[in-house]
């Protein structure tokens, strides 16, 4: 299988608005809709931007356990689909964070592979690390509205791996945030319909 580059140009980018923290966690929640087993999203934003906010709305929707956190420290989370939730039979949730992978090769060495095709697996912190492992997927970029350039640049020092603040994804407050969602690979030939957040539930 030709996997595309890192580089590749999305097929198409919807851009949403959020206003709380529940309006960012419901978008999670409303994308899961949409997802299935082998999907793979990869997740960025600095610190306090809503990822984890963002994950829980995901396994929400997806019908898995509760208790997502940030998994910084353990880099793999599993929440198994609960077989008396709301969406008995779907796929498990693979929560990772990739801060501390520097490359993709350290990527394989934690066998993602052998989750990959049963669960949806989401990654923050993965962008040019995960590409290899799947034809398709989605980018979710989180930004904060009021952080400023110190924020941006705390985020991009650390997606780069350099010195700086860990993602620990602080408490959410609320306040605006941007959400941009793009799609690659034919599993995402046709953009989803997801609804302004802001005009969704408060």
């Amino acid at each position: 299988m030709n996997l595309p580059a890192a580089g590749t140009a999305p097929l198409w980018v919807q851009t949403l608005k959020v206003s709380t923290a529940e309006q960012t966690h419901a978008l999670g929640a409303s994308l899961a809709e949409l997802l299935r087993a082998g999907d793979l999203l990869v997740l960025t934003g600095e610190l306090g931007a809503g990822k984890t906010t963002f994950t829980q709305g995901l396994g929400e929707g997806l019908g898995v356990r509760e208790g997502i956190i940030s998994p910084t420290f353990v880099l793999v989370r599993i929440h198994p689909n609960l077989a008396d939730g709301p969406h008995p039979g779907g796929p498990d949730l693979v929560h990772v964070d990739a801060y501390r992978l520097g490359s993709a090769s350290e990527i394989d060495d934690i066998d993602l592979e052998n989750t990959l095709d049963s669960s949806v697996t989401v990654v923050e912190w993965g962008r040019d690390r995960v590409e290899h492992l799947s034809e398709s997927r989605l980018e979710v970029e989180l930004h904060r509205s009021i952080g400023g350039a110190a924020a941006t640049h705390v985020a991009g020092s650390a997606a780069t791996g350099a010195a700086g603040v860990l993602d620990f994804d602080a408490d959410d407050d609320d306040e605006p945030r941007t959400i941009t969602i793009r799609g690659f690979g034919p599993r995402w030939a046709d953009q989803p319909v997801l609804k302004q957040a802001s005009e969704g539930t408060p």
